[in-house]
């Protein structure tokens, strides 16, 4: 008889978990405390509209053509994607925009626009980021680090390749221009980190779009979600929904199984909690069981968190696809840069500016709207809830200042035009997703809260259970979450005796 494993939570961790558990011959049994799959990548449905809750870019496509394939299928059969170009569309405080994509000579003229002598500092740029891609993706990613001697190991590494340094310097070395600066810096923003504090290992994570491009879903990211939880069905999985994990079950150092919140009781040989990693430790496992390392005075005190985001999703009866404003995804910066993530980060203050990020999903695919509309998300980077902000205050205002921002900006009459519309905020986060202080990233990425100093895929005080998501290594994104989801496999195989299974050789472009 084959094995049990009990996974928590259905974000894109666990879907990879179960995925390649029940490709390996795992039985597995996926438990979600909401009435469908998603986790962050829940999909708002409203008055015709499908608003993805969370993830929208696509950066590593075969990593999921990778799960497809150790079941024996096509990703291809199940969900399409789609390239994107421009990737982004970058606008600084006044509006002048700069695109990037997978094409040199299109980013070295945009370059240009900006300031001619960071062409080749953007070369320069380019070659370094390659041997951090090849080191901190290729290499390390997909590998636990488990003991000190895992990190120790790879430290020379590290240390080679500057990740002591912030995002934000390293970008500068190479970079003049401020805006540029920020063009080629703002991605530790896309897994919860700040760029001047995040280390410079997520460099690499402009390398993976250069040479994997963006890609959209088609449908949106929620078709995604849908392909992997058919799969895992195929593969003999269950999935649980309405089905809240109130307890993880352990005697002495094995995890036997949960309670849910109905006081019903499910046993399994391992348990993978895709739950936020604090949530689990000072939520669903007992105080008394757990060891000093996972104490309430690690989670609660020692632990940074990554800030929250406020995020605005709406749809109007007018179009403006057509008038090329906008591409499918935009950042749009303000004119304070490393004083407004200052705030979010440190001061923990919400500033009456903001940054945003401006996804407009019907630019690609008109599906996802009714005939004749529109749809988009706002997203806006704020304090986690170790702020002293009162959302069920400052939620309204905070909207009505973005939109009225927008509509002066961006998106004329919109207002007049909203036919649809939801938001989410830190409570959200906290009390829907149980992340901890509202966190929208879990633990924030920074050099030592990386590696082995960040939660452990396997847990220290329980042989058989294993963590999946954005709190443990590698981090959130979902490359992230993925090669977590690879770790998780590898770590529960090996314990049974089973062969590590080689991930599908990454594709050289062309």
């Amino acid at each position: 008889m084959s094995q049990k494993v009990i996974v928590i939570g259905s974000g894109f961790g666990a879907l990879g978990a179960a995925a390649r558990l029940a490709a390996r011959g795992f039985q597995v049994e996926i438990f979600e405390k909401r009435d469908k799959p998603g986790g962050r990548g829940y999909v708002y449905e409203i008055n015709g509209f499908k608003f993805d809750g969370g993830p929208t870019v696509i950066t590593a496509p075969f990593m999921f053509d990778d799960i497809f394939s150790l079941a024996g299928r096509r990703r291809e059969d199940y969900v399409q994607f789609k390239p994107l170009d421009p990737f982004y569309r970058i606008f600084d405080h006044h509006g002048k925009a700069f695109d990037y994509n997978d094409d040199p000579e299109f980013i070295y003229s945009q370059i240009e626009k900006w300031n001619p002598r960071d062409v080749e500092g953007y070369k320069a740029f380019m070659a370094t980021t390659k041997a951090i891609f090849e080191k901190g993706f290729v290499e390390l990613a997909d590998k636990p680090f488990l003991t000190l001697a895992d990190m120790f190991r790879v430290a020379p590494d590290l240390i080679r390749l500057k990740s002591h340094q912030s995002v934000y310097k390293y970008a500068s070395q190479f970079i003049e221009s401020e805006f540029l600066r920020r063009c080629f810096s703002f991605h530790p923003l896309l897994i919860g980190g700040n760029p001047f504090d995040a280390s410079a290992i997520y460099a690499m994570i402009h390398y993976l779009e250069r040479e994997w491009g963006i890609h959209y879903v088609m449908g949106g990211t929620g078709a995604l979600v849908q392909a992997l939880g058919t799969l895992i069905e195929e593969l003999g999985g269950r999935f649980h929904f309405k089905a809240e994990v109130d307890e993880i079950l352990v005697n002495g150092r094995t995890a036997i199984g949960v309670r849910l919140a109905d006081g019903s009781v499910h046993y399994a040989d391992h348990v993978i909690s895709n739950a936020d990693v604090a949530f689990t430790y000072l939520h669903m496992i007992p105080a008394k069981a757990r060891s000093l390392r996972n104490s309430d005075f690690r989670w609660k005190k020692l632990t940074r968190y990554s800030m929250s985001l406020f995020v605005i999703y709406f749809g109007t009866k007018k179009l403006y696809r057509h008038d090329g404003r906008l591409a499918h995804h935009n950042i749009i910066l303000s004119e304070r840069y490393k004083g407004l993530l200052t705030d979010i980060f440190s001061n923990k203050k919400l500033a009456e500016d903001f940054s945003l990020y401006l996804h407009m999903p019907t630019l690609t695919d008109p599906s996802i709207a009714p005939d004749g509309h529109e749809a988009f998300y706002v997203l806006s980077p704020v304090p986690h809830l170790g702020a002293d902000i009162d959302w069920n205050v400052a939620a309204k205002p905070y909207r009505d200042a973005i939109m009225q921002f927008l509509e002066d900006n961006y998106l004329p009459d919109l207002q007049a035009n909203i036919v649809a519309e939801h938001y989410i905020d830190p409570l959200h986060f906290q009390n829907t997703l149980n992340s901890y202080m509202g966190s929208a990233f879990s633990v924030e990425p920074i050099l030592t809260q990386s590696a082995w100093f960040r939660p452990h895929n396997r847990s220290e005080d329980f042989d058989n259970l294993y963590f999946v998501g954005a709190g443990t290594h590698p981090g959130a994104g979902l490359p992230g979450v993925l090669s977590s989801a690879k770790i998780a496999e590898d770590l529960i195989c090996a314990a049974v005796g089973l062969p590590a299974m080689p991930s599908t050789p990454i594709p050289i472009p062309a």
